[in-house]
């Protein structure tokens, strides 16, 4: 017989709804940023615009999507990991192109995604 999973106590759940609600909101503001990349931005700027908006975009999309099948702590660690990794590096790279500031916490943000993943990654696989 299969066992059922076990019961996901509220603390896990808060945190479940609180990653989901805010991937569709990064992916919003993604769809925004895109945009603006391509109908306002520099040619310069446009493509790490574009860049930044990608990946915002895509993990926003991960993050509302895998939020509600992460049970364990580790699961949603690992997608709090992959929220701040992705703020670091897309938010790293707008602020670059649009206030001018240093994009140094982009390889910080993308190694934090990268770690992220791997979590996950064990987390699932331990179904």
């Amino acid at each position: 017989m299969h066992a059922s999973a076990p019961p996901i106590h509220p603390a896990p759940r808060a945190a479940q709804r609180a990653l989901a609600a805010t991937g569709a909101v990064l992916a919003a503001l993604s769809v925004g940023l895109a945009a603006y990349a391509a109908h306002a931005a520099d040619d310069a700027a446009r493509a790490t615009l574009q860049m930044a908006a990608m990946f915002g975009f895509g993990h926003g999309i991960a993050l509302a999507s895998l939020a509600s099948t992460c049970r364990r702590r580790l699961g949603i660690v690992s997608l709090a990991a992959l929220l701040l990794g992705v703020l670091l590096f897309s938010g790293s790279l707008v602020a670059g192109q649009l206030l001018g500031l240093s994009t140094r916490l982009a390889p910080m943000g993308g190694s934090l995604m990268i770690l992220a993943w791997l979590g996950l990654a064990l987390d699932l696989g331990r179904r």
